[in-house]
């Protein structure tokens, strides 16, 4: 019996190899592995702290830049592409792979363990209070999202606009070229997969220990670990059925169920709490944290002294959010195709942001308002003690608290299955070589890989262990990442100036109209043809015009092919070291215009595509003379283009070599 597989053997094998040796180490040895990772992750805080902190404001202006600018006009595919999911469903499904699961379990306990402990000032006053919103905004706002829209921009936009696998190694094209398909490209891939792997892994150990406390606090079920280890197995199984029905069957579903279930409670807080006080202080907080956001990016607390305060909260977010970057940017690159740059940027960026600050206040100023009047002691007990339970002691302080507790948990295992299965879906693509049509199998094999790491290292002791790796992988990653921004912006830039040299369709093509008497030329633009008109007009035109103008450019010695479908035709130039250029007309289907006065419902329109897509005008109706006219204006802009380009190299060049003064 012969089973299929899409695998890239070197990702494959070495990110299995790599994977198990660690675990098994991790779970051997555990805590002589939590003391060494640890020991790595207190170096990383004292002695490249600064790195971090300034690393990860380097990835939030640099995307808020492209935002701006005129890049974002850029769209992640062709220019005639439209997004593949609704923006419900897309927001539902970023927003659940990126945090989801952690807002169920910090929402309370952050905002309340800065309230109680705050890195400056006194702690349990207003003054606290504020500052401890603010600190919560600033750990799970603008740059955690900032971080996945790096690594999910450039991955996009490079398997989208330029057909490169949907891989982190594409991003490293602009720098390395070719080389991306050999070791390096390997490594880099290899480094993503394993990240990803314990990543889900470690979050799926410790989330079944909250979760057991939730089920425990609720049912009073015992908390052992042959009760976690129950849960694992519950949550991979409910993990692989989905990840076998794929994005759309599963994954897609438990998203928009996340985004209903995490909805249905925040909207019950708000009606139970101190309603018109939750919209106060979330206007206030956001308000505060905007004001701060610059003094809050580069604070070091040099002249404080808070190096363990840092270490222990702002560092280890952003070396969290750096390590699940691969997976989550790969996931949210996999859902985006089809949205222009600035349009992804403002949705990744600042609608899960929202949705979390609205969350926090919620959640964070209730609690803070019950421990403040002195009403919820057993609330601030509960946090200190175990954070798991705190979520659930909150809900106690308010009517209808059973109700409450049952969809948090509900959401918490819906949460769960999300993380899981989509995080076995980004490692199945990673060692598929960019594949996503993938065989059954493999889908469920990393399935239970996720499940079986973290079963044996929750049994065995090491799950700190890998988190602090995890944590501390972060750091090599960081540099990767820079290299994404250098090699997107270089790209970026190259595309736009592609692209303004075939903007504005101005061709020859008006001055061979005026041949064409002018009640032909209205006849044309008036009617609305039907498929076998289309048909015919490709046929009869627009085959043997490409056709006469490749043979004539293989007759002066420039490669050409004709490349020739049933609803398609494309002329394309093949180029050594330079962009190619590609001609096309293709047979678009479109329903007729109310305005119109026919009696048929759909026509076709014979557009142009060039190599960054389609063009959105049509050449029906064009003489073999105006189709090659139009040919080769368009061919003219691309030869433009190219010498524009070369002419920056050669200047940047010629920059270099410049002789120094002095």
């Amino acid at each position: 019996m012969h089973i299929s597989t899409k695998i890239n053997k070197p990702v494959f094998i070495s990110s299995l190899v790599i994977a198990s040796f660690i675990a098994l180490f991790a779970a051997l040895q555990p805590d002589f592995s939590t003391q060494i990772f640890n020991q790595v992750q207190s170096w990383l805080v004292s002695q490249v702290g600064w790195l971090y902190i300034l690393s990860v404001a380097i990835f939030l202006i640099f995307i808020v830049c492209i935002m701006v600018s005129r890049l974002g006009d850029i769209k992640l595919g062709p220019d005639h592409s439209e997004p593949d999911y609704s923006n419900i469903s897309w927001f539902s499904m970023l927003f659940s792979a990126g945090m989801g699961i952690g807002l169920m379990f910090f929402g309370v306990a952050e905002p309340v363990m800065h309230y109680l402990s705050p890195p400056v000032g006194d702690p349990a006053t207003v003054a606290a209070a504020k500052d401890a919103m603010r600190i919560t905004f600033f750990h799970w706002g603008l740059h955690a999202w900032g971080i996945y829209a790096v690594v999910a921009l450039a991955l996009a936009y490079f398997s989208y606009r330029h057909k490169l696998p949907l891989l982190p190694r594409s991003a490293l094209y602009p720098i390395i070229g070719e080389r991306i398909h050999g070791p390096i490209g390997h490594a880099t891939d290899t480094f993503a997969v394993v990240g990803t792997l314990f990543g889900v892994a470690t979050s799926l150990g410790f989330g079944v220990q909250q979760l057991n406390a939730g089920l425990s606090h609720l049912f009073a079920i015992e908390q052992t670990v042959l009760v976690q280890l129950a849960l694992i197995l519950v949550i991979t199984i409910l993990a692989t059925i989905s990840v076998i029905l794929g994005l759309d069957g599963g994954i897609k579903r438990l998203s928009n169920l996340n985004m209903f279930l995490a909805l249905a409670l925040l909207l019950g807080m708000l009606l139970l709490g101190p309603t018109a006080q939750l919209f106060q202080s979330f206007v206030q907080n956001t308000g505060t944290y905007m004001s701060e956001l610059v003094n809050s990016t580069f604070n070091m607390y040099a002249y404080d002294h808070k190096e363990d305060w840092l270490g222990g909260w702002t560092m280890l977010y952003w070396g969290w959010w750096i390590s699940w970057s691969p997976f989550v940017g790969t996931f949210i690159a996999r859902v985006s195709r089809g949205r222009t740059i600035r349009e992804f940027i403002v949705g990744v960026l600042f609608i899960p942001s929202g949705f979390t600050f609205l969350w926090m206040t919620v959640f964070g100023n209730s609690a803070i308002g019950l421990i403040s009047s002195d009403t919820a002691h057993t609330l601030a007990q509960a946090v200190d003690d175990n954070v798991a339970i705190a979520i659930f002691v909150f809900f106690e302080q308010f009517p209808l608290s059973s109700l409450l507790s049952l969809i948090a948990v509900l959401l918490v295992t819906t949460f769960f299955i999300t993380s899981a299965d989509s995080g076995a879906l980004v490692i199945d693509t990673l060692t598929a070589g960019g594949e996503q049509d993938t065989p059954v199998w493999q889908r469920i094999f990393w399935t239970a890989m996720i499940g079986l790491i973290a079963s044996a290292l929750l049994y065995a002791g090491g799950l700190q262990a890998l988190q602090t790796l995890t944590i501390a992988s972060a750091f090599p990653f960081m540099f990767v990442m820079l290299l994404f921004c250098y090699g997107l912006f270089k790209a970026l830039r190259h595309d736009l100036m592609l692209q303004n040299s075939v903007q504005n369709h101005n061709t020859s093509v008006q001055f061979a109209q005026s041949q064409v008497p002018w009640q032909e030329r209205l006849r044309t633009l008036l009617v609305h043809p039907r498929l076998k008109q289309a048909e015919s007009f490709l046929d009869s035109t627009a085959r043997p015009a490409l056709t006469e103008l490749c043979e004539h450019f293989q007759s002066t010695g420039i490669n050409a092919k004709l490349i020739d479908d049933d609803e398609k035709v494309r002329l394309t130039i093949y180029k050594e070291e330079a962009e190619n250029f590609s001609y096309g007309i293709r047979l678009r289907h479109f329903a007729v215009p109310a305005y119109a006065d026919e009696q048929h419902d759909d026509y076709y329109r014979a557009e142009v595509f060039l190599l960054q897509g389609g063009q959105q005008y049509d050449v029906f109706g064009y003489t073999q003379e105006q189709i090659i006219a139009d040919a080769i204006t368009q061919y003219e802009r691309h030869l433009h283009f190219l010498y524009l380009a070369s002419s920056e190299i050669l200047e940047e060049d010629a920059a270099e070599n410049l002789p120094q003064k002095g």
